[in-house]
């Protein structure tokens, strides 16, 4: 790896605060600096398979693909959640040719980052017991707290507990943990220009409400200095590389179906003001990923947007196509065909959110030449620009072809899928029927009490950020492929007001997963000599 402060200089960064040798932070003075001028291109995806199909290493790719054509480019991603490193996932930093490094950092302790917004997050938690506790002011009604626990693991069996108990325990009530990447603090970090905006975001989280049901918000405690003090570091950019020495920005985790999925928008003002080209990753498919980059980030921000790359692969449309998943190895023409409706339907997407993408078909090697073949003549039938993606193997030079299919894409202004002034229920519908293809949308009586909720707290100017499945654009994980004539289901509606999103829980969707049967923590060692090994 190139000593940090050259990939800095490279693009012109003169100001860091080094972590290391090959890891810095970006002070938030240095990121306002230069102009904008850096067009932006968006990297998304069909629905995935549970092991994911190579957006963030498509996206590493693209990015150094730039720079193999004379051109400055800077790749922007979302730090990996240790919850997926040590589950199913696995780590969140590209592969073979194209990763973003040091790996074993960034996919495990990185910057604290992470720690850093589980402590604030908890801190607030504390104090709200603490209240009740000695029974002071701001003092909740135990049964309406909005507010619990955060912890960067999947754990099931902290999503209901009880605490308190045992001799002077505290306040004794039920409370329920949340991945640390769920918590609203994670989407205010990823959304915050400055400290002052960060501690107005933070004051504004809505944490439940007394007994006479009026509401309580973060700054009736006197902690929101602390929270802040502890996110300091917290809220600047990132500074790593790519395999290839080109600068990469990896800042905030949200998760993508359970919060709006991307990277901090101070690390992408890092891309659009210090290179020519920022490649940027939404999270998971179009469904989700891609609408709230739209319709969340990009309005937030207040950027126009150059170009989409959509990946897909055999194996995930061969899952799609109904192929099990101990299968999908195995050659399958017919059911690559069959699952190519899915591929359809996300072309479809990424064209109503105002935009013509360019297909990356991420070349795997169980891939057949065959498969790959009838793939390309798919993607040629769908009136669609394409190149196979070989950045697994080749690095930079694998992706050169999806980069000169970007290169003279002007930016524009995407298409909203509806109005911030919208009632929140049209906004809803309108993600649902326009986006993932739905009827309808049904409402649970605990969903139409939250919406009552929202409207006279007066939050139907806020953003929506649907949390459903990944897998499906549907809220049912086993409708895979092109699911036709179904409705979506609202469970309930999570105000967070910080953040300024209501957050839709659709179907049967938990804010803190659990670990498969085998964990990949399973696989991940130390060797005597303190190299990690086995962190895929």
């Amino acid at each position: 790896m190139r000593p940090i402060s050259e990939v800095a200089e490279e693009v012109g960064i003169r100001n860091i605060i080094p972590y290391g040798f090959n890891k810095a932070k970006i002070p938030l003075e240095e990121i306002w600096k230069n102009p904008r001028r850096g067009k932006v291109i968006l990297v998304t995806a069909i629905n995935p398979t549970p092991f994911g199909e190579g957006k963030t290493t498509t996206s590493i790719g693209t990015s150094m693909a730039f720079w193999h054509l004379g051109k400055k480019s800077i790749v922007t991603l979302r730090e990996p959640s240790l919850g997926p490193v040590f589950g199913i996932k696995g780590g969140g930093t590209g592969g073979g040719k194209a990763t973003v490094e040091p790996s074993e950092d960034i996919n495990l302790h990185f910057t604290g980052d992470f720690h850093a917004i589980q402590v604030a997050h908890n801190l607030l938690s504390t104090v709200i017991n603490n209240a009740i506790h000695h029974n002071v002011e701001p003092c909740l009604d135990r049964k309406k707290i909005l507010w619990g626990k955060v912890l960067d693991l999947n754990a099931r069996e902290l999503r209901r507990v009880v605490v308190g108990l045992g001799d002077n325990g505290g306040a004794i009530m039920e409370d329920y943990f949340e991945i640390t990447s769920a918590s609203e603090i994670s989407a205010i970090i990823a959304i915050s220009k400055n400290y002052r905006e960060l501690k107005e975001r933070l004051s504004n989280i809505l944490v439940g409400f007394r007994n006479d049901k009026t509401p309580v918000f973060a700054k009736d405690f006197n902690v929101v200095g602390a929270m802040a003090a502890v996110l300091r570091d917290a809220l600047l950019p990132n500074l790593v590389q790519t395999s290839e020495g080109t600068p990469a920005v990896i800042h905030a985790g949200p998760f993508a179906n359970i919060a709006h999925g991307h990277n901090s928008i101070l690390a992408d003002e890092i891309g659009m003001r210090y290179s020519d080209y920022l490649v940027t990753e939404a999270g998971f498919g179009s469904d989700l990923g891609a609408e709230k980059f739209v319709n969340i980030v990009s309005r937030i921000g207040n950027f126009e947007i150059s170009g989409a790359v959509l990946v897909a692969t055999v194996k995930a449309l061969k899952y799609h196509g109904g192929v099990k998943k101990k299968h999908l190895a195995e050659e399958n023409i017919t059911a690559l065909e069959n699952g190519a409706a899915n591929l359809e339907r996300h072309i479809e997407i990424v064209r109503k959110l105002g935009f013509e993408p360019v297909v990356a078909i991420n070349h795997f090697p169980q891939d057949t030449e065959k498969e790959i073949s009838r793939l390309q003549e798919i993607v040629e039938d769908m009136n669609v620009r394409f190149a196979v993606s070989e950045v697994f193997a080749n690095g930079g030079e694998g992706g050169i072809e999806i980069a000169k299919h970007l290169m003279d894409i002007e930016p524009r202004k995407p298409n909203y899928t509806y109005k911030l002034d919208e009632p929140v229920r049209d906004k809803i519908e309108a993600i649902a029927t326009e986006i993932y293809g739905a009827d309808g949308v049904e409402w649970d009586l605990r969903a139409k009490k939250d919406l009552k909720l929202v409207e006279k707290m007066g939050f139907d100017n806020f953003y929506i950020c649907m949390a459903k499945t990944q897998y499906s654009l549907t809220d049912n994980p086993k409708l895979l492929g092109a699911p036709e004539g179904f409705t979506i289901t609202v469970r309930r509606l999570k105000i967070s007001s910080g953040a300024g999103f209501i957050v839709p829980l659709l179907g049967d969707i938990s804010t803190m997963p659990g670990l498969p049967s085998k964990p990949a923590a399973e696989s991940i060692d130390l060797t005597d000599e303190g190299k990690i090994v086995g962190l895929r």
